[in-house]
This record gives C-alpha cells, sequence and structure tokens, in this order.
C-alpha cells in the first residue's frame, strides 16, 4: 500500500513538473512574438515621430519669420516717426530763428527812431527853457512897471486880492452848500420820509411806561401784621433779604415795594406772594425763599432771553448774550422798558434794512443789542459809555465786527464805517421819540429848551429866540438893520449846524430864522 501511494504522488508531481515545463516553453514562444511586434510598433513611432518633427521645424520656422517681419515693420515705423519728429523740431527752429531775426531787426529800427526822437525832443527843451527864460525876465519887468504904476509891492498886492477873494469864496461856499442841501434834500428827504414811515406804520408797538414801584395786593388787611412781624423783624428780614424798601401803609389790601433794581423788586414781589400762600412768614423761612425767587428769576432771564431770540429769529447767540437780552425785561431807560425797546428797534431796523436792500437779519441782531451796554454787571466799567460797552461785549462774545461797529456808533461814540450803523441809529430815535415812550425829567427838558435858545442867542444879529413844539423847532428873530435875507439864510444853516454838533435830542430840530422890515409913520 505504501509503494503504490508513493508512486501515485510520484507519478502527479511529474505530471506537474511536465505541465509547468510545457506552459514555460509556451510562454517563451509567445514573449518572442510580442517582442517582435514591438520592434515592428517602435519602428512604425519612431517614423511617425521624425515625421512630425520636421512638420512642427518648419511650422516654427514659419511662425519665427513672420514674426520677425513683423518686428521688422514695427521697427521701421518708430524711426520714421522718429524722423518725423526731428523734421518738424528742426522746423520750429529754423521758424523761430527767422521770427527772432524779424524782432531782431525791428528792434534795432525802433531804437534808431528813439534815438532821434531822444535827440529832437532834447532839442526842444532848450528852446523851452531859452524860451522860459526870456518869459521869466517880461515877468519881472512887467511886476516892476506895476508896482511903479500901483505904488504898491506885488507882496501887498497879492494881500489885498486874497482878502477880496475871501469874502467872495465864503459866500459862493455858503452859498453852494445851501443849494446842494436844498438839492439833496428835494431828492433824499421824501425817499427817506417814506421808509421811516412805512417802516413805523408797520410795527405795531406799546406805549407803557415802567415805575421804580411795584404794588403787592393782599386779600386782607390781617396780613400786614404777619409780614411785618414781632417787633417788625419779618419786614427787616424780608428787606434785608432782598434790599428793597417795604412801604406798609393806610393803603387798603396793598403793599408797595420801593427799589429802582426791577429784578430786586420783582424777586420781593414772587418772595412775598409765596410766603403768603403758603402762611408760614418768619426770618429763617424768609431766607430760604428769596433764594429759591432768586434762582427761578435767573432761570426766567434766560428764558425770555431764549423766547426773544427766537421770536425775533436771530440764531447762534452766545449764551451770555442770551442772558443779558433776558435782563432787560428788567431794566428801564427813560421809563421805557429796555427789553420792549430793544424788540421795537430790531424789528424796525429789520424792516428799514430790507427796504434799503441790507441784510435784514444783521440788521435785527444789531438792533436787539444795541442797548446791552445799559444792562451792566459787577465787574463792568461804570464810567464807559452803554455804547461802547455793549461794543466791548459784542466783540468779546465774538459778534460780526459790522454788528459791533453799530452798537458802538448808535449815539456816534465812535466813527460809522458801515450803512448799518445809521439804520440802528434811526430806528433808536424812532423808537425813543414816539410820544409817550419815555418820561423825560422835568429839570432835564428845560434844560435842553435853554440850551436850544442860548445856541441862538451865540450869533450876532440875534434879537429873541423860541424854543417851541416841546423842543423840536427853534424860532429866531434877528435884527433886520444888522442881518439881510442871505445873511438870514445862512444864519439859520449855521445855527441848526450848532444845535446837530453840540446838543443831544431825540427826532429833529427844525431852525426858523425871521427878519421883518417896517416902516411906520403917522398921518396927522
Amino acid at each position: 500500500m505504501d509503494k503504490s501511494i508513493i508512486f501515485a504522488v510520484g507519478g502527479v508531481v511529474l505530471g506537474l513538473i511536465i505541465g509547468f515545463v510545457i506552459s514555460k516553453i509556451l510562454e517563451k514562444n509567445n514573449a518572442s512574438k510580442l517582442v517582435k511586434e514591438a520592434k515592428k510598433n517602435a519602428t512604425l513611432i519612431l517614423k511617425e515621430a521624425k515625421i512630425e518633427g520636421e512638420t512642427l521645424k518648419k511650422d516654427k520656422m514659419l511662425q519665427a519669420k513672420e514674426k520677425f517681419l513683423e518686428l521688422k515693420s514695427e521697427h521701421e515705423k518708430v524711426i520714421l516717426s522718429r524722423d518725423k519728429k526731428m523734421a518738424e523740431a528742426e522746423k520750429r527752429t529754423r521758424d523761430k530763428e527767422s521770427q527772432i531775426s524779424s524782432e531782431v531787426s525791428r528792434t534795432k529800427k525802433i531804437n534808431e527812431s528813439l534815438e532821434s526822437k531822444i535827440k529832437n525832443y532834447d532839442h526842444k527843451l532848450d528852446v523851452l527853457e531859452n524860451k522860459q527864460e526870456d518869459v521869466d525876465k517880461m515877468h519881472k519887468r512887467q511886476v516892476q512897471q506895476l508896482e511903479v504904476i500901483s505904488s504898491l509891492s506885488a507882496e501887498e498886492a497879492k494881500e489885498q486880492l486874497v482878502e477880496s477873494l475871501k469874502g467872495e469864496a465864503k459866500n459862493d461856499a455858503m452859498a453852494y452848500v445851501q443849494s446842494a442841501a436844498e438839492e439833496a434834500k428835494l431828492t433824499a428827504e421824501q425817499d427817506a420820509k417814506k421808509i421811516i414811515i412805512n417802516t413805523i406804520q408797520r410795527i405795531g408797538t406799546e406805549e407803557a411806561v415802567d415805575n421804580c414801584v411795584s404794588v403787592f395786593n393782599i386779600e386782607s388787611d390781617d396780613v400786614k401784621g404777619r409780614i411785618i412781624g414781632r417787633e417788625g423783624r419779618n419786614i427787616r428780614a424780608i428787606e434785608a433779604a432782598t434790599g428793597v424798601e417795604i412801604i406798609v401803609d393806610d393803603t387798603p389790601e396793598a403793599i408797595i415795594l420801593s427799589c429802582f433794581d426791577s429784578v430786586r423788586r420783582e424777586v420781593a414781589r414772587l418772595s412775598l406772594h409765596k410766603l403768603v400762600t403758603d402762611g408760614r412768614i418768619h426770618p429763617a423761612r424768609i431766607e430760604e425763599i428769596v433764594k429759591k425767587t432768586q434762582k427761578q428769576i435767573e432761570q426766567e432771564i434766560i428764558e425770555v432771553g431764549k423766547r426773544t431770540v427766537i421770536d425775533l429769529g436771530i440764531h447762534n447767540l452766545n449764551p451770555e448774550l442770551i442772558k443779558m437780552v433776558g435782563r432787560m425785561k428788567y431794566r428801564s431807560s427813560y421809563g421805557q422798558n429796555l427789553l420792549q425797546h430793544s424788540r421795537e428797534v430790531a424789528k424796525l431796523c429789520g424792516v428799514m434794512a430790507a427796504e434799503l436792500g441790507l441784510n435784514p437779519k444783521i440788521a435785527k441782531r444789531a438792533g436787539l443789542l444795541h442797548d446791552i451796554g445799559k444792562v451792566p454787571d459787577a465787574e463792568a466799567d461804570m464810567e464807559t459809555p452803554h455804547a461802547i460797552l455793549g461794543m466791548q461785549w459784542a466783540e468779546k462774545y465774538g459778534e460780526n465786527a459790522e454788528v459791533c461797529n453799530a452798537i458802538g456808533a448808535h449815539h456816534d461814540e465812535i466813527e460809522m464805517t458801515t450803512l448799518l450803523a445809521p439804520v440802528i441809529q434811526v430806528c433808536d430815535a424812532i423808537s425813543g421819540a414816539r410820544p409817550g415812550a419815555r418820561r423825560q425829567v422835568l429839570d432835564s427838558y428845560i434844560q435842553r429848551l435853554k440850551d436850544l435858545e442860548d445856541i441862538a442867542f451865540g450869533f450876532n444879529g440875534v434879537k429873541k429866540a423860541y424854543a417851541i413844539q416841546a423842543g423840536r423847532e427853534l424860532r429866531v428873530i434877528v435884527e433886520s438893520e444888522r442881518v439881510d435875507d442871505q445873511k438870514a439864510a445862512d444864519l439859520s444853516f449855521s445855527i441848526s449846524q450848532k444845535v446837530q454838533t453840540d446838543m443831544t435830542y431825540p427826532g429833529q430840530v427844525k431852525v426858523t430864522v425871521i427878519r421883518e422890515t417896517r416902516a411906520v409913520n403917522i398921518a396927522k
């Protein structure tokens, strides 16, 4: 059994070996065939590659030739353009050279003509100098002959001539000034009146006059005793805290508050109202209420300033100037409320500026601020005129130079440099000169009338002088023997100029000179 198995296994192994050998032989034959086929394919590929290489070489050479031709043509174009530019530059240069040569030749001709003219001019000067010498000699001989004939020297004759001409020149100048003023009045007075009347008519104003006292109304006279307090301690505390004099008299249901400062008077009035309403009236409470009221008034001043500025359409005003505008509510000028006066002037200025073709916004601004110098603070110099002080504050808080000049010049404290300044001055006079707008002191009113008459008496030939119509007209009666008609006209002009320069007054003053000649005979 073992041998048969061995022989069987050996047969199998032998068969396998023979099969492996046969397969290897077959593979070798196939490989040789494949090698031959690969060699054939390789030769074919090499031939095709050589053919394609030749084709590509020819194409590249053709492309290179085309590129070369293109570059060559571009290079030729560049060279041609350069040659053209060089030719143009050479042509311009030749033209300039020819132009310069022609100018040089023209200049030479001009120089030659100038030299000839200079020679002629020098010759003429020599001739004129000789003639001038001859004329001077003849003039001297004539002057000597005239001195011999007139028995006067040249200086004496000149002095007499000057003296005679002085009087004629003075009369002619006065007549010319008079005629010029009348001509200006004919053309300008009508337009000026029209503008001023239109301005006044377009502004509605009140004529209320502020006083120096306020009346505090109470419900009954029993409140007076509570305000006075035990031994007068309450009323003393109120007067000390507010700086206002409180007058408690027999007037029924009323207490009078007296003070020149309207702000203090208003603080006292509001404090009394709060104390009476609250019912607790004692010194400690009085001081507390007065302090609160002062703060309230300060805030109200700012609000009044803001409302005023908004109502007038004024923008970008400094907060300090707004506060000054608000304080105007509690100030008065000649009995006229300062804020109402400033608002009125601002409106008048806006209307008049629009009529004259000026900027109405700047005019309103200057009109509102023209009297801020009348609202001084603790640091203000009280000796400085209010117009100058207002101008300094306006400059300090960044106002326009035109506005500053109008503020400073509205009372002729400084020179007017803009057209806005006379507009402010005129509108201020319109607001202040209205009947009932201001309350004048009797003594100052009488003094102004007397000053008008004294100015008239200061001229020669004046016999009588009368200030009438509340100082708006001055009538002067002259002596007919000493003043003729021409001198009367000159006298009227001179007096009006003297009044204008020496006095301060609202509105205008009319000067009328009256000359009368009477011949009286009695038949018996």
